[in-house]
């Protein structure tokens, strides 16, 4: 069971989404709120898997919400769902930690699906936004925005963790890393660690930001 907290500041939207999603077998809606240190309380009392979270929010906004959620609670997955596709908060909500952005004129099915894989780790983009999302990788490497990794923090890493660095950049899940490397799950979840450890980054998504923005997705597998 999947267990979901919804964040939006509009009553109906809320509602709604409460309605649809609670239907669905294998989630549980734990609760919904309105602003953000609704949220942050609300996480405190529930621990859910992964919070619906809208941008525009009074008295604490999606992104810095996102930020000091993925600080106190690393493991909990996060989509921004929102009808704004600024870059600003494209980049922030991903930078801060988020596993994915979506606009909220998605089906439900497509909604109940980026759940679910998001819930399994794997980062979920609209479609709509993708090619935005792309640019903006393409400029952080000449931006102070970029994620910073020491090369010496790198130069660290080995062979097989590279490998899962190209890969978790690619956009693979752990299980699809695990069939692609012939591996457990198990052991890629242990790498993925190590990988963050190592390099002194808070997720997989900064690891995937990186990855991207260094060209490092792009380079072939050790095996």
């Amino acid at each position: 069971m999947i267990k979901i907290l919804i964040a939006d500041d509009q009553e109906l939207i809320r509602q709604s989404l409460m309605i649809i999603l609670d239907n669905v077998e294998d989630f549980q809606v734990t609760d919904c709120v309105a602003d953000g240190i609704e949220v942050m309380n609300s996480v405190k009392k529930e621990k859910p898997d992964v919070i619906l979270m809208d941008i525009r929010m009074p008295k604490m906004d999606g992104v810095v919400c996102t930020q000091r959620i993925k600080e106190l609670y690393p493991d909990i997955k996060i989509i921004i769902l929102t009808t704004f596709d600024d870059d600003e908060y494209v980049f922030n909500a991903l930078k801060f930690g988020a596993s994915g952005y979506l606009l909220k004129g998605i089906s439900m099915k497509e909604l109940s699906d980026a759940i679910r894989k998001v819930y399994n780790g794997t980062a979920m983009i609209n479609e709509d936004i993708a090619s935005k999302v792309v640019r903006l990788f393409s400029r952080m490497a000449q931006s102070n925005l970029a994620i910073q990794v020491d090369s010496s923090l790198a130069d660290s890493l080995k062979p097989h963790e590279w490998d899962v660095v190209i890969l978790v950049g690619r956009g693979l899940s752990n299980k699809e890393i695990s069939a692609k490397l012939n591996l457990s799950e198990g052991t890629v979840r242990n790498t993925l660690s190590s990988i963050l450890s190592k390099l002194q980054l808070r997720d997989r998504t900064q690891v995937a930001i990186w990855a991207v923005q260094t060209g490092t997705a792009n380079r072939p597998l050790s095996r």
